[in-house]
């Protein structure tokens, strides 16, 4: 899976007001917007993996997005509800999933 630019690694420290998020990076902590509002259950656990964009619009109050949470070092659970559809629309327009076969995405590591 390729970003527009480079995700941004780091540690979530707590999520709040459903929309906000508090990211370390480094020594430097920053608040980022969380676009999925839902519950979230299981993925907000503090120091979980996370993976945020940078946006330098100066019309958008908050600077970064989060996009990906890795949960247990292992499993990525794709936040942005925008990049879900897209990722849907990609497999349901380019792949034959045929009947009784499983199917699990994975993605490219070039973002990591």
């Amino acid at each position: 899976m390729k970003f527009l630019k480079p995700l941004i690694k780091g540690k979530l420290i707590k999520r709040y007001k459903r929309f906000f998020a508090d990211i370390k990076i480094g020594k430097e902590i920053v608040t980022a917007h969380c676009p999925n509002t839902g519950s979230m259950k299981g993925l907000l656990d503090e120091g979980n993996e996370v993976f945020i964009s940078k946006n330098d619009d100066p019309k958008r109050k908050l600077k970064y997005t989060i996009e990906i949470i890795k949960v247990k070092k292992k499993q990525l659970n794709i936040i942005n509800i925008s990049l879900k559809f897209y990722i849907t629309d990609i497999v349901s327009n380019n792949f034959f999933i045929w009947w009784n076969c499983t199917f699990s995405f994975v993605p490219r590591h070039n973002f990591l």
